[in-house]
């Protein structure tokens, strides 16, 4: 009886994983906006039924996505700890100095700082050494059929990877990346990589698995970057990401902390009690970031850079580790001038 109580859960749980998405009721939506958005022929929507008839349904990744440590996490050391540490800095000393010519280059054409651009690769993908190891083709499926509140985004992301696939000559089932489908070392997800990754070492290759190429299209992300809902906050060449407060007394109609975008001005937050360590024009953008430590509440003014980092990932922790990892690149490389 246990023998067969066991292979009826495994064939349970192999007819979950071996969806055919050919006849789902979302098909028919993804061809049609192949063929509004990217001009998919009929022999493309047959490469792509073929594809789905391969696709796996992953429910674990839809679990991953919404109990990510940016949200799960409660104390900033503990996720601090997780993206800032000593073998992490001297991994990023060591892709600086190798890269130096793609970093040089990347910060003259677009002003974004090389230890901004190798901290995103730091948090992202440790430098590349951990691209995923999902099929991005069952990821998205999985995301953008099934999650109970993205659907929308992960099957618009769905239909742009088949694009990417199509016109970088990718095969649908062999591509690898996160639970949500995000690529290559600088975590491009698919739409980003079609309109905005670089062939940036001139191979001939748009390749975001290649340092060269990732290091550029950071760069040119975050000056690009227009999200589909709301304004786009550019890099600002020269302007530090984040400054520090001194005394905190905030007033009952303060606005709220950790916004995802500024929501006030550094005279605004003055106003409501914040007092900058250094002297700011008063016009600028800014938000206030609170930060749950052990030690007890840590905050920032966070100026427009900081929400240009925020594009990339919504989430307060996730920037802060980008600033943390980047002026700790910052300073080991001054230590060794």
């Amino acid at each position: 009886m246990k023998a067969l109580a066991a292979l009826a859960l495994a064939l349970c749980a192999a007819s979950q994983a071996l969806a055919d998405y050919r006849d789902h009721p979302k098909t028919t939506a993804l061809h049609q906006k192949l063929v509004t958005d990217y001009a998919f022929t009929p022999d493309d929507l047959a490469k792509v039924d073929e594809a789905l008839a391969q696709a796996e349904r992953q429910p674990q990744l839809v679990e991953a996505e919404r109990q990510n440590k940016e949200v799960t996490t409660p104390l900033w050391d503990n996720y601090l700890a997780l993206h800032v540490f000593p073998k992490q800095i001297s991994n990023g000393q060591r892709v600086l100095a190798e890269n130096q010519q793609w970093f040089t280059r990347a910060e003259a054409e677009f002003g974004v700082p090389p230890v901004v651009i190798a901290a995103i690769l730091g948090v992202e993908t440790k430098f590349g050494l951990y691209t995923g190891k999902n099929r991005v083709l069952d990821a998205l499926v999985t995301q953008g059929y099934e999650h109970p509140t993205r659907s929308t985004f992960f099957f618009n992301e769905l239909a742009a990877y088949f694009a990417f696939c199509r016109d970088f000559g990718q095969a649908p089932t062999e591509v690898k990346g996160s639970y949500a489908g995000a690529v290559g070392y600088a975590q491009f997800m698919p739409s980003n990589y079609i309109s905005l990754a670089l062939d940036y070492d001139g191979d001939g290759k748009t390749d975001l698995w290649s340092m060269p190429d990732a290091i550029g299209s950071i760069a040119r992300y975050f000056t690009r970057y227009q999200p589909p809902d709301r304004p786009a906050v550019h890099w600002r060449r020269g302007e530090p990401l984040l400054v520090p407060v001194t005394a905190v007394a905030l007033k009952s109609d303060a606005p709220p902390r950790n916004a995802k975008a500024a929501n006030s001005t550094i005279a605004g937050w003055i106003a409501a009690g914040v007092t900058p360590a250094v002297d700011l024009p008063g016009d600028l953008p800014a938000g206030l970031v609170e930060l749950r430590r052990t030690s007890g509440p840590e905050y920032w003014l966070a100026l427009p850079n900081f929400y240009a980092v925020m594009t990339y990932n919504p989430r307060v922790f996730y920037a802060m580790a980008v600033t943390e990892l980047a002026a700790g690149l910052q300073a080991a490389q001054e230590a060794t001038r």
